[in-house]
């Protein structure tokens, strides 16, 4: 028997069932208020000047960055990225609009539900074994790049501005991610172009939404279970108000602080291969 929706379970404050209780953790005990960690944060924006062709000049407060960037790379696998170019305001409307959408009714924000076995759309966990724990949330995932792989069907068409806005934040997100491959080879004494080699030009990039409805149970349920990431590079835009995102550092978990502006950027499984 299909299991209720998440969104279902949270407006008639249903008792989670089984599926979605947390019992145990492969990447170690899991607390509900653990300490906040300390996160590098990387002014980006410095890389910027630094690897265009009409500077050669190095700087010490661009080396000591670089310097910073390879350690956080080499040791957590994750930093805060500032001075990437998307002001407040943008970031504020790509939240906005996402919240906008998950506010819809049911009905209409199911025309763009995934198919089974299908990651792209939206909908609840994508369930793969019986033994998985799921999540207490729902997402939307598409695919942005390249652009003539996208599944136009399943962007939203309501708010009328989700997918201009998707498509400019896919674009700039793609920049920074350009920036960050370029300053990773050269802070590793690489030549500039030795990862984005490695992904080719039509390098798979997909935006994923997650919306956390309140639960009857928070103390059982997790909104994303532990996991690492399997793309090559995530970058993260966190709610602008509520903490909840942790990350796995040094055989513990850390609390990651809401840093106004800041992207969390985040080495995937691809990466660690690579490497």
């Amino acid at each position: 028997m299909a299991l209720p929706s998440v969104e279902e379970m949270s407006i008639k404050g249903d008792e989670p069932p089984p599926e979605y209780i947390v019992k145990d953790s492969t990447f170690g005990s899991i607390e509900s208020s653990p300490s906040l960690g300390s996160i590098p944060i990387i002014n980006i924006g410095l890389f910027s000047s630094q690897l265009s062709p009409s500077h050669d000049h190095h700087s010490k407060q661009v080396e000591d960055e670089l310097e910073k960037l390879r350690s956080a790379l080499s040791s957590g696998g994750c930093f805060q990225a500032i001075g990437h170019g998307m002001s407040s305001s943008f970031l504020d409307k790509v939240r906005e609009v996402a919240k906008q959408f998950f506010a819809l009714p049911a009905e209409e924000k199911q025309k763009y539900s995934r198919a089974v076995n299908e990651s792209e759309g939206y909908g609840n966990d994508v369930v793969v074994s019986e033994k998985q724990v799921l999540d207490w949330s729902y997402r939307l995932t598409l695919r942005v790049f390249p652009e003539d792989l996208r599944r136009l069907h399943l962007w939203p068409q309501n708010p009328t501005d989700f997918g201009e806005m998707l498509h400019e934040y896919g674009t700039r997100t793609k920049s920074v991610i350009d920036l960050l491959f370029k300053a990773m080879a050269k802070s590793l004494k690489l030549e500039e172009d030795s990862f984005s080699k490695q992904f080719g030009d039509r390098v798979l990039m997909q935006t994923r939404f997650n919306f956390y409805p309140p639960c009857s149970r928070p103390d059982q349920v997790l909104g994303v279970k532990p996991h690492t990431d399997r793309s090559g590079i995530t970058i993260l835009l966190q709610d602008g108000e509520v903490e909840g995102l942790q990350v796995f550092i040094e055989d513990r978990w850390v609390r990651v602080p809401i840093i106004p502006d800041a992207l969390l950027v985040n080495l995937g499984d691809q990466m660690q291969v690579i490497n």
